[in-house]
Order: C-alpha cells, then structure tokens, then sequence
C-alpha cells in the first residue's frame, strides 16, 4: 500500500512541478528554468541527505557507470515535459508521458533489463497499454469523431416529440 501512496504522491508532484516549471520557463527560458529547478533539487536533496541518510555519499564503487547517466535524463525530463506542456498542455502531455512510462517499463518488465527478474508481457498487459492509447486519442480528439459531439435538438423536434 505504500508503494501505490508514494506512486501516487509521485504523479501529483510530476504533474505540478512541469505545470510551475512551465509557468516559469516563460519568464526565464526552459533551459534557465531546468537549471533553477534542478540546482534547488541539489540544494534540498543534500539537506535531507545529511539529515537522513548514513551512507558515503560518493561510494560508487561496484556501480554500473551507466546507471550515472539518469542525472542527464533528469535534465532532458524536466526539459521535454516543460516544452511538452507549453506546446500540448499538461492533460495530453501527461497522458502521453505516462503511456510512453509504461511502454518502456513493460519493456523492461519482460526482457530484465538492468537487472530486474522478468516478468512475462501477457495479453492482459497489450490489451491495458492500448486501451490507454485508445483513451488518450478519445481524451484529445474525441470532440472531433461525431459519436462524442453534443447533438442539440431544434425547437421544432422538441414541440414534435412532445405531441
């Protein structure tokens, strides 16, 4: 249950920091931006990290060098999801960030990749991400397909019906 807590904690945080990070980014350019916001990152995860944490903090040893390059894709996150959401708006940019999240995890899930135990891409799984999919293109271009349009009655119809 905690898991799901912090995932969902993890969701609202995601969606309100790219929301701010966006607001900002007007003022002060995206680059500008992902700098600010990941230098306060630093400042307060090094606070809580000598607060909290008892482990040297450069014990990299036995770490895969690769495994380092998730602070340049906390760069180019912050980055793409800023201009994700000024050019499609938070809704669809984080539909689609999240489909995207669960496509690569899926893929991760069934081959192990870096060292996960595998875990088998079911039909149950396919149908999930693509009702997702399907939901995301209803979500953005729903008001387009007439089944999803208001239909509004003539007042005529109306005085019709009633008799």
């Amino acid at each position: 249950m905690i898991g799901v807590l912090f995932s969902i904690l993890a969701g609202v945080l995601i969606s309100t920091q790219n929301i701010f990070n966006t607001r900002m980014s007007g003022k002060i350019g995206s680059w500008g931006t992902t700098t600010v916001v990941l230098g306060l990152g630093l400042v307060a995860s090094l606070i809580v990290f000598f607060i909290v944490d008892d482990t040297p903090l450069f014990a990299l040893g036995g770490i895969n060098p690769i495994f380092l390059f998730s602070g340049v894709f906390g760069v180019t996150l912050v980055y793409c999801l800023m201009r994700g959401m000024a050019i499609l708006g938070p809704a669809y940019t984080v539909s689609i960030t999240m489909v995207s999240q669960l496509a690569v995890a899926s893929v991760v899930d069934t081959f192990g990749l870096f060292h996960f135990e595998p875990v088998p891409f079911t039909w149950t799984k396919a149908l999930g991400l693509s009702i997702l999919v399907v939901g995301i293109l209803v979500f953005k271009l729903g008001h387009r397909l007439p089944v999803f349009q208001k239909r509004t009655k003539s007042e005529e119809a109306y005085v019709q019906e009633a008799r």
